[in-house]
């Protein structure tokens, strides 16, 4: 059988120097020991992974690096051919993701802060990834969130794509915008839906609306740093920050109104009420929070059979909090909530669970891991 090429590394693109893995550690949870393991380390705050064919793994790093971790935890030098990115605060890199038919096309998609004249702003782009995996090629950007906005702050990012092919964007309120949330002609705030090549599905909810842009799927929105398809019910789910407590588990419908900033489970930074309270007409509530805040990001919905006890589960990073939670579901509840691996103290930036059921995730750190999961 003839190797997938992403699995293998010419010898000029494997990074010189690999840091020596730190030891496995142990850790009991409610369900039984599980044990980290780092896959490959030395990373630079990195962001978001995702799953190549023959065993390769795609990581994206905040400074504006792409690098392929091989199975064997070989680390590539960056990817060329990554655009421009805004470097600082929360901006960078973010989220990564293989199109549906990468098999054939060997395209992907990445997230980032865009650098553009009088500010920045969330964009999206689409390229081809070359078949040793060393460069992108044929690059284009397929979104951009409008209007440009000058901070380092809130810039959403997260990617997914939908049963149906469509491709899912957050897009944060840029903070000291907030009120934007609420405005349907801006991107600030909102998730958005739209084709694999940028176009938009003329079934989104306010196609042909007056002063509302036609790629919004839902509004209302703070910053979410978490976006995953359920596996059973294919319903988008949705985790975003709150401001001093109150981030969110939505289930995000077309159309509807998640509420910031005019509702919210927390308090701002300076300690004020936020808008009117917790709940108004035509807003809608989450299905779950937390207060005093965890800082969620990166989120997955646990299908295997790796790890007695947690198939059905949804797993999700903390950054503030250092751990990783793991949530029992009932139905669109949240049944119960068990807070892993906070001895590891670690600021978790993504979760993810690979093509071998093992869990897998990355730490947001100047030397960032890339770790996983093994049971018992």
């Amino acid at each position: 059988m003839r190797a997938d090429p992403l699995s293998l590394f010419p010898a000029a693109l494997l990074a010189l120097a690999i840091s020596t893995p730190a030891a496995a550690q142990r850790f009991d949870t409610q369900a039984g020991a599980v044990t980290v393991e780092t896959v490959a380390s030395g990373l630079e705050h990195p962001w978001s992974l995702a799953f190549l064919p023959g065993g390769g793994i795609l990581v994206t790093e905040r400074p504006g690096r792409m690098r392929i971790v091989s199975a064997e935890g070989e680390v590539s030098r960056p990817i060329a051919g990554v655009p421009q990115v805004v470097t600082g605060g929360q901006a960078g890199l973010f989220d990564v993701a293989l199109d549906p038919g990468f098999a054939s096309n060997r395209e992907i998609v990445f997230s980032y802060a865009e650098p553009r004249e009088g500010g920045n702003g969330t964009a999206v782009a689409r390229a081809r990834l070359s078949p040793d995996g060393s460069r992108l090629e044929n690059l284009r950007v397929i979104f951009r969130q409008l209007p440009t906005f000058k901070s380092s702050a809130h810039f959403g990012g997260r990617l997914a794509f939908g049963p149906g092919g469509d491709l899912f964007v957050t897009l944060g309120e840029r903070f000291s915008a907030m009120e934007k949330a609420q405005d349907l002609s801006t991107d600030f705030g909102k998730i958005v839906r739209i084709r694999p090549d940028g176009a938009i599905p003329q079934d989104n909810p306010f196609v042909g609306k007056a002063n509302a842009k036609p790629e919004i799927w839902s509004y209302g929105h703070r910053n979410p740093q978490a976006l995953a398809f359920h596996p059973q019910t294919r319903q988008l789910w949705e985790i975003e920050h709150g401001p001093r407590g109150g981030d969110e588990i939505n289930i995000p419908q077309a159309g509807r109104n998640y509420g910031w900033p005019v509702i919210g489970y927390g308090v701002h930074y300076s300690g004020a009420k936020i808008g009117v309270g917790t709940s108004a007409p035509g807003m809608e509530q989450p299905i779950y929070f937390w207060d005093p805040s965890i800082a969620p990001s990166g989120m997955a919905f646990v299908t295997s059979d790796r790890y007695p006890g947690w198939q059905g589960n949804l797993l999700v990073g903390a950054l503030a909090g250092q751990m990783m939670v793991r949530l029992t579901l009932k139905g669109e509840a949240i049944a119960a909530e068990e807070r892993m691996l906070k001895g590891l103290n670690e600021r978790i930036r993504d979760v993810r669970q690979g093509p071998d059921g093992l869990i897998y995730f990355v730490t947001d750190n100047p030397r960032g891991r890339l770790l996983r999961l093994i049971p018992g």
